[in-house]
């Protein structure tokens, strides 16, 4: 009885101290920073929250996400997107410490650290759909309103993430953008979104016309797009872009389509390979294949494709489909009728297309490569033990992993730090969990890394350990996660001494440079054989014999990354 007594009062007192136990998680109205828990390093990333005034959990909210620039954060972001430009002789240091007051909408708005100034791809681009994901799952948001912008290094961060998953927002408004490579292909799909860019016309940093040039590209294939320059301003046009929380009257305009009838989508990578109802299933990763798939009747379409060899089509719920009966489809001038399904695919078989599943190759959805995929997610760096090292050579391999895993580097007070952690272990501190949860960067070879022993027949090529002149790299597909490589020489061993200022000498943003595969001497400008690893994970042959050439490569045969 005595028991029961305590345990009454320690509930009570519980439910005194923490009534959201009985009553939920509430959240005030107007500005705050929130956290999402991110598996790449363990951490609590934070993002800036706007909720508006009499936030009622019982209906659906219109959802902005932002994306801030080089040399900013998260909370100063949300002050931009409400029009609040800094005080009058005010840094950003300052600025960041509060938030001022602003006209309210009946918006919730999101905007994330993303980990600093590192752009919007890898480990910042994971944090923006991990930071959607959270909102999502804390919030009743509109998925047909959801919407983004974002301002410089934001604003191209904006055009990737808004063409690389184009179904995911009803509108996207990109100011003074500075896009990443790749990005300008990847335009026409922006068929169904509608873009608005803002740009100052004496920007020196982002170029007008090369931002007029994007508007020009985005006219030419259709796209709702709206351009507004700025005569005279530099680089902060979001002043005039995002003032008086004008963006926000311009997205109630908008809601997103998920069943358009036209779907044009663009990509080289498995990692997006699906808009609306369109999915790829059968393409060659870091060449881009084409889709322009259009109903022309009920339970017509028509498709043009260009390096793609298979397809699905998920039709269920279109308003041009009629469930049960056969559907006509046209692809590339060749006419199929298939019996009625709610998805229907279709492959090319010498070089005809029939219907029916792509078989699947070696290459997929997170077994695609390239090296900057190991480092995008979670991931560990390991140095190796083996070999009987004196404590001078274990010390230089733990110094070599250790620079690696230096993503934490100051670039001087306006890029600041890349705030990712990862961790450093030895071989012997590798532990089961680490093959299951992680993608592992191994440095050594199998002669001086144990992890590298055990996975060698698994692996497709091993470097002569007596060779201190070349180095070898590569990402691998195992046990659903991938494996990079280095043996002998660092991948980052240079001879340039123009160093990147926005990398900052960060050994991983060099990966964002290289395919799947990279042999050299010397410093890795200097190139003997690289590329792409083909769809089965095998060199390709011209690959395989310039690195057999070397003398210093062994390829294991029989390994065809399916393990």
């Amino acid at each position: 009885m005595n028991s029961q007594k305590r345990f009454l009062q320690v509930l009570a007192l519980l439910l005194f101290v923490c009534p959201t136990l009985v009553a939920g998680q509430t959240y005030k109205p107007g500005p705050q920073v929130l956290t999402f828990y991110s598996e790449v390093d363990d951490s609590e990333q934070p993002y800036a929250l706007y909720l508006p005034p009499n936030f009622d959990e019982s209906r659906q909210y219109p959802l902005v996400v932002g994306l801030h620039g080089a040399g900013s954060n998260h909370r100063l972001f949300l002050r931009r997107v409400f029009g609040k430009s800094n005080a009058e002789g005010e840094n950003d240091v300052e600025a960041s410490r509060y938030f001022p007051e602003w006209e309210d909408v009946d918006y919730i708005v999101a905007s994330t650290f993303a980990r600093g100034t590192m752009g919007y791809q890898g480990v910042a681009e994971k944090d923006v759909w991990d930071m959607l994901a959270d909102v999502k799952r804390r919030f009743p948001i509109d998925e047909n309103r959801v919407y983004l912008t974002g301002l410089s290094m934001g604003g191209g961060g904006t055009l990737w993430l808004g063409l690389s998953r184009p179904d995911v927002w009803a509108a996207i408004a990109p100011v003074c953008p500075a896009p990443p490579p790749r990005t300008i292909e990847r335009a026409p799909n922006a068929l169904n979104i509608p873009v608005h860019i803002f740009q100052g016309g004496a920007d020196p940093v982002v170029r007008p016309e090369g931002v007029r040039a994007w508007v020009a590209t985005l006219d030419s294939l259709g796209t709702q797009v709206a351009y507004e320059e700025y005569p005279g301003v530099l680089h902060d046009s979001w002043v005039q872009a995002y003032e008086g929380g004008q963006v926000f009257d311009w997205f109630d305009q908008f809601e997103r389509n998920p069943m358009p009838e036209r779907v044009r989508f663009v990509t080289d990578r498995y990692k997006y390979h699906s808009a609306y109802w369109v999915d790829l299933d059968a393409l060659t990763p870091g060449t881009f294949a084409t889709i322009d798939a259009q109903f022309t009747g009920s339970n017509a379409l028509t498709v043009a494709t260009s390096e793609l060899n298979g397809f699905t089509l998920r039709l269920e719920g279109h308003a041009s489909y009629r469930a049960g009966e056969s559907v006509s489809v046209e692809i590339d001038g060749q006419r199929l009728e298939v019996e009625g399904e709610d998805a229907v695919s279709f492959h090319q078989v010498d070089g005809n297309w029939v219907s029916g599943k792509a078989s699947a190759a070696g290459k997929t959805t997170g077994a695609e490569g390239p090296m900057s995929e190991a480092v995008a997610d979670r991931h560990v760096y390991v140095f190796g033990t083996g070999g009987n090292p004196t404590p001078e050579e274990l010390q230089a391999r733990r110094a070599t992993a250790l620079e690696a895993a230096e993503w934490s580097v100051h670039r001087g007070s306006f890029l600041g730090r890349v705030m990712v952690f990862p961790r450093i272990i030895s071989d012997r501190e590798v532990r089961p969990s680490d093959y299951e949860t992680s993608n592992l960067v191994l440095f050594g070879t199998k002669e001086t890394n144990s992890v590298i022993a055990e996975l060698s027949d698994q692996l497709p090529m091993h470097l002569d350990v007596a060779d201190e002149d070349h180095g070898l790299v590569y990402v691998y597909p195992l046990h659903d996660h991938y494996v990079l490589v280095n043996a002998g020489l660092p991948w980052w061993t240079s001879d340039d001494s123009n160093m990147n200022p926005f990398t900052g000498g960060m050994p991983v943003f060099s990966l964002g440079e290289m395919d799947d595969f990279l042999l050299f001497k010397d410093h890795a400008q200097n190139v003997i054989v690289g590329g792409h690893f083909d769809l089965n994970w095998q060199l390709p042959p011209p690959a395989a014999e310039a690195t057999q050439a070397t003398g210093v490569v062994t390829l294991q045969a029989n390994v065809d990354g399916s393990n």
